[in-house]
């Protein structure tokens, strides 16, 4: 709802966030995808795996 009121150009990013009472951060949040999820998981069990070696 905050990205529409800022898309339509009515308000302003900060103006959005705080009548929704939400946070530029939390607006501005972009989800990782599921491959980078997988490749930073991929990454961490091989340094685990390094660890104890």
């Amino acid at each position: 709802m905050a990205q529409h009121a800022v898309t339509s150009g009515k308000v302003s990013i900060k103006l959005a966030c705080v009548s929704f009472g939400i946070s530029t951060t939390c607006y501005r949040y972009q989800p990782r995808l599921s491959a980078e999820n997988a490749e930073i998981a991929d990454h961490l069990i091989r340094l685990t795996h390094n660890q104890r070696n």
